[in-house]
C-alpha cells in the first residue's frame, strides 16, 4: 500500500513538475490571473461553474476571493452558480442542461468574468453557460482537461491540462485556482 501512496504522490508531482517547465501553460495561467484583477478593479463579478469537484472548485475559488486567501483584503465580488434551490428547480421544470445558463443570463455583464470548469471539456450544461454568458459580453476562462474538448474553443483563456486522468486534471486546477489567488493578492495590486 505504501507504494502505491508513492506512486499517487509521485504521479501528481510529475505533472505538475512538467507543466511548470511549460512557458506556454505558464503564460496562460498569468493571463487569467491578470484578467480575473482586471475584474475586480473594474467593479465586476467573478462567477464560476462545474460539475462534482469542479462544482466544488468552483465554490473555493469564490471562497477565496470573497472572504481571503492569504492576506486580510476587501472582499473580492464572486460567486457560484451551485445553490441547490435554483439549480434543483430549474433542472426539474426546465432542463439541468441549460441551470447555469440561466445563471449566466441572469447575472453575467460585459464587465464579468466566468470561470467554467469541466475536465472533460464537454460538460453540456457549463458549455450552455459559456455561451450564455458570451452573449452577456462576459470574459470567459475555461479550466479543463485531456484534449480541451469543446470547452477550450469557446472560451477567451482556454487551461488545459494535458493529462487522461480527472483526479490528476482536478489536482492542477485547483493549484491554478490558488495561483491566482496568491497573484491577485501579491502582485496585481488588490492587497
Amino acid at each position: 500500500m505504501n507504494q502505491d501512496i508513492s506512486a499517487i504522490l509521485n504521479d501528481s508531482a510529475s505533472l505538475k513538475s512538467a507543466l511548470s517547465q511549460n512557458a506556454d501553460f505558464v503564460a496562460t495561467i498569468s493571463a487569467a490571473a491578470k484578467r480575473l484583477a482586471q475584474c475586480a478593479q473594474g467593479g465586476g463579478t467573478i462567477y464560476a461553474c462545474g460539475n462534482g469537484g469542479s462544482s466544488c472548485d468552483a465554490m473555493h475559488l469564490c471562497e477565496e476571493l470573497v472572504a481571503r486567501y492569504k492576506r486580510n483584503r476587501p472582499g473580492i465580488k464572486a460567486l457560484h452558480f451551485s445553490d441547490p434551490g435554483v439549480l434543483t428547480c430549474w433542472g426539474n421544470d426546465i432542463s439541468f442542461d441549460d441551470a447555469f445558463a440561466r445563471y449566466a443570463e441572469t447575472f453575467c455583464t460585459s464587465q464579468d468574468v466566468l470561470v467554467a470548469l469541466s475536465t472533460s471539456g464537454n460538460s453540456k450544461n457549463v458549455l450552455n453557460a459559456v455561451t450564455a454568458a458570451k452573449a452577456k459580453g462576459s470574459f470567459v476562462i475555461g479550466l479543463t482537461g485531456k484534449d480541451g474538448g469543446k470547452l477550450a474553443g469557446l472560451c477567451d483563456i482556454a487551461i488545459v491540462v494535458p493529462s487522461s486522468a480527472t483526479e490528476r486534471i482536478q489536482e492542477v486546477h485547483i493549484t491554478c485556482i490558488h495561483i491566482w489567488c496568491e497573484m491577485m493578492e501579491t502582485k496585481l495590486g488588490l492587497c
